[in-house]
């Protein structure tokens, strides 16, 4: 059996996942759950987990530790960060193992509805050095997603992630949207990498209750070049970023709304 216990402290907390703070306007403890569950394996191959989890849609993560990007896609803002409930895991063998479940709707440590949500993920290896998962999640409340996120390490130095998704709400007149990121990485030395995360993310249209069309949705392409400068535990992360929208998805620096962005980042990782 195990035990895992991950909680997330300080003024982006709130912003980002359910926390403590009754108001969510970060006046009060912003102290967030991020994982909160229990694990036990039957048998090398069957296990159950219970509580409150990362998610297992998507190819990012919320810890930044996780992340050879800095900054997080499109796909990853906008799908489930956790997902509160309990699941079933079998391996079959080292290349194909299966997980179902039930949950609450996303991102909530108690839901109105009670357990809602069904998921379900398929792990398949078709070789060494490469991983394939097809995630599914489907609620009467949030909606139907489908995810497949996979890698593959070509060479020792060069590795090749993507990531793809489609969500409709419950009522598919109520839009949703659909997107794909590609990841390539080249590590140039066991300190220093270099990878690029290229993205299409579109939102769908939205249709009143007539069937008339209310928002014709959108779409945004990004890209971010970041490179990885590693010492032991710490990671410094150089990162531009340019977004590129077909309306005016932005405000510039004047606030006036713009169908650009850009963006510098220099970040600092430490993990132990």
């Amino acid at each position: 059996a195990s035990f895992v216990g991950e909680f997330s402290f300080g003024p982006r907390s709130f912003k980002s996942i359910p926390t403590f703070d009754p108001d969510g306007d970060g006046t009060g403890p912003n102290v967030g759950i991020q994982n909160l569950y229990i694990s036990y394996a039957f048998t090398d191959k069957f296990s159950l987990t219970a509580g409150y989890m990362g998610t297992f849609v998507g190819y990012e993560l919320i810890s930044p530790a996780g992340n050879f990007n800095y900054s997080t896609s499109y796909l990853f803002t906008s799908g489930p960060f956790q997902n509160a409930g309990i699941k079933a895991d079998y391996a079959f063998s080292d290349k194909f193992a299966v997980m179902v479940g039930l949950f609450d709707d996303w991102n909530v440590y108690t839901d109105a509805d009670g357990v809602s949500d069904i998921g379900a993920q398929v792990y398949f290896a078709p070789m060494d050095g490469w991983d394939l998962y097809v995630n599914f999640v489907k609620g009467s409340a949030t909606g139907t997603i489908i995810d497949i996120t996979t890698g593959y390490q070509i060479t020792d130095t060069f590795f090749l992630g993507l990531n793809a998704a489609d969500f409709t709400y419950d009522t598919s007149d109520d839009g949703g949207y659909s997107g794909v990121a590609l990841y390539p990485q080249y590590a140039f030395s066991e300190a220093f990498s270099l990878g690029v995360r290229g993205e299409y993310f579109a939102i769908k249209e939205v249709k009143d209750e007539f069937g008339t069309v209310s928002y014709d949705g959108g779409s945004v392409f990004a890209t971010t070049v970041s490179a990885n400068l590693k010492v032991g535990g710490f990671t410094f992360i150089p990162e531009v970023r340019l977004d590129s929208s077909d309306d005016l998805g932005f405000l510039d620096k004047d606030g006036v709304a713009a169908s650009s962005a850009s963006q510098i980042t220099l970040a600092a990782v430490y993990a132990f």
